[in-house]
């Protein structure tokens, strides 16, 4: 069957990179998403193991719509009783990018009006909806006159690991952080420093990643689960796979952040995500004072953007990031997220890479700067 795997902008290579691992031989990298063929297996798979997923969809139809008429005539004909009984609830999620369809509420109505006249012409009754958590959700994708139908098989976001007990103010998207550990290609072998590490998403992901953890291994329910045709038998063969090949934590990885509040929301969430005794530390520590806890490794950074966060000195503060980096961190490899690509030049380290990603609704630069002995500064950017 046809899988569709959604994702955030700028992570589709990492995608087709983690579906490939899984052994997936047809990938076509799409906008903000991934198509490939597979099985019910991979299905299950994609929903635990991908760190960089979104949702997994399953495309049941497709067709094309010029009216809101025609989108719920296409979608009456659907034999729903395959996917959907009385006794279960849904939800339509609708995306649109068309001139016909402008409205993605009206477009999620027609739809949700022609699956429950289904059912009332065959049985004289209609299906719930519950938008909060149904049984089956439905997604609905609308590109001009082209009509994509899909089962959501993630049900929940799978950015929503489960593990955000506590949090402070603009936490990073968990995608995101897999999706920037990722591209700095650490895989656990080295000591990874965070120096403002806020909730410790970025920590937590490089801990599983480490570990070998699926994102979702704590997760108690996942879409599929409640679909008609759920194999249990083949769920806990996919778990018991998954299990087998996790490892201990064998490397430091070290979160510091100057606010104590910060640094409490960290410790809860590493305990909320298990990893408890492991070698993850966090401790109270400004990265003005901050001295590197071994001589090299990986250095990840989300500062303040000065977007939410505000700080009146934000030219200051990256120029001071910089000076620690080039005076203390020799030896390091640093990247740095950001979306004040102003602030970044002040940072006055020239980047071996340069990459776009989305937090939220901010466009974001992530930057790699190779901090060997000697780095030049920008004299002109």
């Amino acid at each position: 069957m046809k899988i569709i795997i959604k994702t955030l902008h700028g992570l589709e290579p990492l995608l087709a990179d983690e579906l490939r691992v899984l052994g997936v031989q047809s990938v076509q990298p799409l906008k903000r998403a991934v198509e490939c063929i597979g099985d019910k297996r991979l299905l299950y798979r994609a929903n635990l193991e991908l760190r960089t997923a979104l949702r997994v969809l399953q495309p049941i139809a497709e067709f094309q719509s010029k009216t809101p008429d025609d989108l719920y005539r296409h979608v009456r004909r659907i034999d729903w009783s395959d996917y959907l009984g009385l006794d279960k609830t849904f939800a339509i999620d609708a995306t649109t990018s068309s001139d016909i369809f402008r409205h993605s509420q009206y477009a999620a109505l027609r739809t949700k009006d022609a699956i429950a006249d289904y059912f009332r012409d065959k049985t004289g009754q209609r299906p719930s909806v519950n938008v909060a958590y149904p049984h089956l959700r439905i997604n609905l994708h609308i590109h001009q006159d082209t009509c994509v139908l899909s089962l959501d098989s993630s049900g929940d976001s799978l950015h929503k690991r489960g593990y955000r007990a506590a949090t402070v103010d603009a936490p990073l998207n968990e995608v995101l952080a897999a999706g920037m550990l990722l591209f700095t290609g650490w895989n656990g072998s080295t000591p990874l420093v965070d120096p403002m590490c806020g909730s410790g998403t970025l920590l937590i992901e490089a801990a599983w990643l480490a570990t070998r953890t699926p994102p979702q291994w704590h997760k108690s329910s996942l879409g599929f689960m409640k679909w008609r045709n759920f194999d249990a038998d083949l769920w806990e063969d996919v778990r018991h796979e998954a299990k087998a090949a996790m490892r201990e934590l064998h490397c430091d990885i070290r979160g510091y952040d100057k606010d104590m509040k910060a640094v409490r929301a960290t410790a809860q969430n590493i305990f909320s995500a298990h990893l408890e005794g492991q070698h993850l530390q966090v401790q109270r520590q400004s990265f003005e004072k901050l001295l590197p806890p071994t001589a090299s490794g990986v250095l990840v950074m989300n500062p303040p953007y000065d977007e939410r966060l505000k700080n009146p000195e934000i030219e200051a503060f990256y120029k001071m990031i910089g000076d620690r980096l080039k005076q203390t961190f020799t030896g390091y490899d640093a990247w740095i997220i950001s979306s004040n690509s102003d602030a970044l030049k002040y940072i006055g380290l020239k980047p071996s890479q340069k990459i776009t990603l989305f937090n939220g609704a901010l466009e974001c630069k992530y930057q790699h700067y190779e901090l060997y002995a000697g780095s030049k500064k920008i004299l002109d950017e």
